[in-house]
């Protein structure tokens, strides 16, 4: 939580905050990469006291751990993540009338707003942070991954291979190429 109340209601007023904090659980994409729960974010923003509320704009910086997705080799990174988002104030009429089918205030869904002049930036921060994740982390551009047949890591062998024979050619296998005398006399029994 962060208070706002040294802003006032002034518009064009503005503060600039750094603080940090620690991380929130399953702050990432599942089991893949993240950022481990209570490791220090740091958080650097700029409160903007706005007619209908406060604007938060700022930057996170956290550490990540995941694996990669081609060998699951560990992997360790910074992000830095930026976000900007309204607080409203909870008298302001910023919400519109628009309702949807089921009766409730469409906008109230997506709106953020202050609580006795303090506001709750953890579901901004998870946003902003989950966003700037890869999707497909990879410990190396040019990884490899695993061999499809025993596991093995192939950037550690790139020479790595396996004698592997299509299942439709195996019945060709066993046949074994003629000799020159071989082929002569088969060529004599068709005639």
């Amino acid at each position: 939580m962060f208070d706002t109340h040294e802003l006032g209601r002034r518009p064009g007023a503005m503060h600039k905050v750094s603080r940090s904090v620690p991380a929130p659980k399953d702050l990432g994409l599942a089991e893949v990469i993240g950022v481990p729960e209570g490791v220090t974010v740091e958080l650097d923003l700029r409160l903007e006291s706005v007619m209908e509320g406060v604007l938060v704009t700022g930057t996170a910086h956290a550490p990540l751990t995941g694996e990669c997705v081609r060998c699951l080799e560990p992997i360790e990174r910074e992000l830095d993540a930026e976000f900007q988002e309204m607080f409203s104030y909870p008298d302001a009429d910023t919400r519109t009338a628009r309702k949807d089918e089921a009766g409730d205030d469409a906008e109230d869904e997506d709106t953020l707003v202050l609580e006795d002049d303090l506001l709750d930036l953890e579901p901004v921060l998870r946003d902003a942070v989950v966003l700037a994740l890869p999707m497909q982390p990879v410990c190396q551009d040019d990884c490899a991954g695993l061999c499809a047949e025993c596991g093995a890591r192939l950037a550690d062998d790139p020479d790595h291979r396996h004698e592997v024979t299509d299942i439709r050619w195996a019945a060709l296998k066993d046949l074994k190429p003629q000799s020159g005398a071989d082929q002569g006399a088969d060529e004599n029994q068709e005639k």
